[in-house]
C-alpha cells in the first residue's frame, strides 16, 4: 500500500489513502464498513447543512441532531448491554442482550467526527466540500484503530497539500520501528507476566505488587507503542500526527499526569466537554460538576461496565483533592510527588486490571493484607523470586524507557558506531 501510495500523483494520494485504509480496516472486520461509511457521511453532510445555516438557533438545532446521529452507532454498539442489564436488575425484568461486537476503533473515529462538527459550528474550521477528503481523514489508518484522536484543524491543510521528503520518511520509520520494537520486545513480554499472574493459584503479596507494577508498564508500553507506530506510518506518508504520550509517570501529580496521557483524548474533553459546561469560570461548585461529568464521561469512554465509572470516580476525587491544595505540596517536594504517583498509578489502573468489583476488593486486600480481617495473606513465596528471575530484564528496561534518559543518551551518542 505504501509503494502504491508513493507511485501515486499528488492528486490522487488521498484516494490511495482512503482505499487502503478502507482495504486495512475491512480486513479483519469488513461487516462494520457500512457503520463507519454511515458515521462518515454523516458528518460530512451535517457540517455542510450547518456552515450554510446563517441562523444560529437552527444551527443549534442541527448541532445538536448531528452529534446524535454520529454518536449513535457507539453508543448502541458499546452500551446497549450495559444499559440492558442495569435495566434488568432494577426493574427485575429479563430482557435479552443485544450481544453486540464493538467495531473497532468507533471510539476514536467517532469522536473525531463530533469534534470537526462542533469546530465547524464554531466556525473555527469550514466545512469541507470533498467527501473523499474528509473520508480520508476520518479513515485514516495509521490512527484509526488506536488514536491519537486527531482534529481536522489539524491536518486539514496536510489534507490539501502535503511534502514528501527522504528525511520525513526516514524519521517516520524510525518512529515506527521505535514503537514496533517497544510494543514487541517489552509490552508484550510484561503481557507474558500478566498471563503466568492470572493462571497461578496461591499468590504472594510480593507477586501481587509485581503484578500491578508489570500492568501499569504494560499498558503503557502497549499504548504507546501503538501511537508511536500511528505517528511514524503518519509521517511516512506526509502527515505530522499529534502527540499523545509524554512520559507520564515522571509525574508528579494526577492532574499532571493527565495532561501527559493519552493527551489527544485529554484534550478532547477538554474542549468539547469540560469547557462548553462551563470549565472553572462558573464558581466552585459548577467547576466541581465539571470535573465529575468528564471523568464520569472517560470511565465509560474506557468500557461499558461499572470498574471503569469506578475508576472515573477515583480519578476525580483524586484531582479534586489536588485542586484543593494538595497539588502545591506534590510540586513543591518532588520527592513525595513522586512516592505519591509510585502508589496512585498502579493502584487507579487495577480498575483495568481487575473487571469484577467483588474480585477488585479482594485484590486490593492482597496488596494491603494488613487491611484483610483473616490475615492470612501469603508475604513471600517461590513465585516472586521465579518470575522474577524470568522478566528481570524486561521490567528494568521498561523502568529505564518510562524516563527520557534513553532519549538523551541517543542524542548525545547518535553519531557514534555503537549507536
Amino acid at each position: 500500500m505504501v509503494l502504491v501510495y508513493f507511485l501515486a500523483p499528488g492528486q490522487m494520494k488521498n484516494t490511495v489513502l482512503l482505499l487502503g485504509s478502507l482495504i486495512f480496516y475491512g480486513w479483519g472486520e469488513p461487516k462494520y464498513l457500512p457503520v463507519m461509511a454511515a458515521v462518515i457521511l454523516a458528518g460530512y453532510l451535517s457540517a455542510r447543512l450547518i456552515g450554510t445555516c446563517q441562523n444560529k438557533r437552527q444551527s443549534k438545532i442541527l448541532l445538536a441532531a448531528a452529534v446524535l446521529l454520529e454518536i449513535f452507532p457507539l453508543i448502541y454498539c458499546k452500551y446497549a448491554d450495559f444499559f440492558i442489564q442495569n435495566l434488568n436488575v432494577l426493574t427485575g425484568q429479563k430482557i435479552p442482550l443485544l450481544s453486540i461486537a464493538m467495531p473497532l476503533g468507533i471510539s476514536f473515529y467517532t469522536f473525531q467526527v463530533i469534534s470537526y462538527t462542533v469546530d465547524v459550528y464554531r466556525g473555527s474550521v469550514q466545512a469541507q466540500k470533498n467527501l473523499l477528503m474528509f473520508a480520508a481523514y476520518v479513515a485514516m489508518f495509521p490512527q484509526l484503530v488506536a488514536g491519537p484522536i486527531v482534529r481536522y484543524s489539524d491536518i486539514r491543510s496536510q489534507l490539501e497539500n502535503r511534502m514528501h521528503s527522504v528525511e520525513k520518511c526516514a524519521y517516520g520509520i524510525r518512529r515506527f520501528v521505535t514503537g514496533l520494537s517497544k510494543k514487541i520486545l517489552i509490552a508484550n513480554v510484561l503481557g507474558e507476566l500478566i498471563g503466568h499472574f492470572q493462571a497461578s493459584e496461591e499468590k504472594s503479596v510480593l507477586f501481587f505488587w509485581m503484578y500491578a507494577i508489570a500492568f501499569m508498564l504494560q499498558i503503557y508500553f502497549d499504548f504507546y507503542s501503538y501511537s508511536l507506530m500511528a505517528k511514524g506510518l503518519g509521517q511516512l506518508m506526509g502527515f505530522s500526527l499529534p502527540d499523545n504520550f509524554n512520559y507520564p509517570y515522571l509525574s508528579l501529580s494526577m492532574t499532571e499526569f493527565w495532561r501527559r496521557w493519552h493527551m489527544t483524548l485529554g484534550g478532547w474533553f477538554r474542549d468539547y466537554i469540560y469547557i462548553p459546561l462551563g470549565g472553572n469560570r462558573c464558581g466552585k461548585a459548577t467547576t466541581i460538576r465539571n470535573m465529575l461529568v468528564v471523568w464520569l464521561l472517560t470511565g465509560l469512554w474506557h468500557g461499558a461496565s461499572w470498574n471503569f465509572i469506578l475508576w472515573g470516580s477515583v480519578i476525580f476525587l483524586l484531582m479534586l483533592i489536588e485542586k484543593m491544595g494538595l497539588k502545591h505540596l506534590l510540586d513543591g517536594c518532588p520527592l513525595i510527588g513522586h512516592l505519591y504517583m509510585i502508589m496512585a498509578i498502579p493502584l487507579t489502573w487495577l480498575s483495568f486490571a481487575v473487571t469484577d468489583l467483588v474480585q477488585m476488593k479482594i485484590y486490593f486486600l492482597r496488596l494491603f493484607p494488613f487491611l484483610a480481617p483473616e490475615k492470612q495473606s501469603l508475604y513471600f513465596a517461590g513465585d516472586f523470586l521465579k518470575y522474577g528471575r524470568i522478566y528481570v530484564l524486561s521490567l528494568t528496561l521498561s523502568l529505564i524507557f518510562i524516563t527520557q534518559l534513553p532519549r538523551k543518551l541517543y542524542k548525545q551518542w547518535k553519531r557514534s558506531f555503537l549507536t
